[in-house]
């Protein structure tokens, strides 16, 4: 058996170096194949950068060019004014030198008269000889003195560094993991966050080569996030968050391992009565359920005679050995198949509405074939029957206690081990409906009965906050709110 053990533990040790070895194959293939991508993505920026330049130079050219347009108009306007102005005065000129010839004192007079009209009316003493605009195009210069300097300055991003999770500020509760953490220096670059998370049953890292894959929550701005409805239905939870930036993500924080506490079992149909059609959290009754497998159950006892006479359950924990006949008569009964020997504990259930009667507790694995729940001294468990009349009770040891509540659409049931208590809740308002105080001396079972119906069962649940606090107020209140004989012998 030491061999063997040292073997196994050896094969592990291999498999956990296969795993990697594949790894690291994968990192390097990845390494390859992230440098190709990233080279393509410093290319498609660079020509994005020369588009951008092309542009401006050709908006900056079509700049110049039109200040140039707008210039040599005016100038030429103002020239052609000019030569108007300069061609009348010519012509003015020459008809004065004419009249200079005139003789008669009165034609002279005339023509004199005339020409000093027009010379006073002349464009050229009206028109400016000062060129309207300046020849300069310095306004139009540029200076990439700076942007040169930005360009040359030029580096890699800044990846922004892991974050650090703050595993003290991390929150397991209400079926909600909250998990904080904080960048180890400020980068006002950071944009947002990944979170990845996955469940597993290692405290630590992954181990094996089908460890879950990693789940991917993205674009999370705030150093806090809060995973809600959960089922834990393993024993921790890893965590890891990366900070990103507008182009780039960082490394990965250090994963941090949750503890997620919660109770997981299935319903054992091979214990259960065989009008009880029995899934892994869901059983039904059915009328015709014994007469037809009575044949098939022969068939399974045959074929399972050189079967091991233990069952292993999800938790590692081993159950009595079942049968489709464990339970007969009127005991329309099954167990889970995974035993609580410590600890608190919590599960829900949910009834179909058309359900006309069914019970849900616990019960120690001796519970009798012929048995019914809160009729033995082993069993513990509230009862709802609709039919004829309305009742709800809890049950132990042949004694009822009616409620005068009505029964919730969902049951909690809170299975303190240690310290012997059960208490069934409203699982949607958490209001206690009623306690048992047993002090536990053998390990429990759920139970369930059911007829004309179908029952529900969630299981990998936390116990809620709101239990917890109850249960801390409870406990500095003397008496107990279970009035039945609840001391199991």
């Amino acid at each position: 058996e030491t061999l063997q053990r040292i073997v196994s533990t050896l094969a592990n040790k291999n498999d956990e170096i296969h795993n990697f070895i594949d790894m690291l194959n994968q990192t390097i293939k990845n390494v390859q194949i992230n440098s190709s991508n990233v080279i393509s993505e410093l290319d498609e920026e660079f020509d994005g950068l020369y588009s951008v330049l092309d542009e401006m130079k050709g908006n900056m050219a079509s700049a110049i060019q039109q200040e140039e347009a707008r210039k040599i108009q005016v100038l030429q306007n103002q020239l052609s004014q000019c030569s108007n102005a300069l061609e009348s005065s010519e012509e003015l000129l020459e008809l004065a030198a004419q009249s200079l010839d005139i003789k008669d004192p009165v034609k002279f007079s005339e023509a004199a008269r005339q020409i000093k009209d027009r010379v006073t009316m002349a464009s050229a003493f009206r028109i400016s000889l000062k060129p309207e605009v300046s020849d300069s195009m310095t306004h139009l210069m540029v200076d990439f003195t700076q942007e040169r300097h930005a360009l040359q300055t030029v580096k890699f991003l800044p990846v922004p560094k892991a974050p650090v999770i703050d595993l003290a500020a991390c929150l397991v509760v209400d079926n909600c993991v909250t998990v904080s953490w904080r960048m180890p220096e400020e980068d006002s670059r950071v944009d947002h966050f990944l979170l990845e998370y996955r469940k597993t049953n290692f405290d630590g890292l992954a181990r094996v080569k089908d460890e879950q894959s990693w789940e991917l929550i993205d674009y999370i701005k705030a150093t806090e996030y809060t995973l809600s409805g959960l089922k834990f239905d393993t024993k921790y939870m890893n965590v890891r968050v990366r900070a990103c930036n507008k182009a780039v993500a960082g490394e990965y924080s250090d994963p941090v391992t949750l503890e997620t506490k919660a109770f997981v079992f299935n319903l054992d149909s091979t214990s259960s009565h065989l009008n009880l059609k029995v899934e892994d959290s869901y059983v039904e009754w059915e009328p015709t359920g014994g007469k037809g497998q009575e044949k098939v159950k022969g068939k399974e006892n045959k074929g399972r005679s050189g079967a091991s006479p233990k069952r292993t359950s999800p938790g590692g924990k081993t159950t009595m050995k079942g049968s489709r006949d464990r339970f007969s008569g009127e005991s329309y009964t099954v167990l889970g198949n995974n035993a609580i020997e410590s600890g608190q504990h919590y599960w829900e259930v949910r009834a179909q509405k058309d359900c006309k009667s069914y019970s849900v507790g616990v019960a120690y694995k001796t519970l009798g074939k012929y048995d019914q729940l809160g009729k033995t001294n082993i069993s513990w468990c509230i009862h709802v029957n609709n039919w004829l009349q309305n009742t709800f009770s809890a049950k132990h040891n042949n004694k009822t206690k009616t409620l005068d509540v009505p029964a919730p659409d969902r049951l909690g049931v809170y299975c303190n081990f240690d310290g012997g208590q059960l208490t069934f809740y409203n699982a949607v308002s958490k209001v206690p409906l009623y306690t048992f105080r047993i002090k536990f001396t053998q390990p429990l079972l759920p139970a369930f009965m059911i007829w004309c119906g179908g029952l529900a069962v969630t299981t990998g649940l936390q116990v809620p906050s709101a239990v917890k606090t109850l249960q801390k107020n409870e406990n500095g209140l003397s008496g107990s709110t279970g009035s039945l004989n609840n001391v199991a012998q």
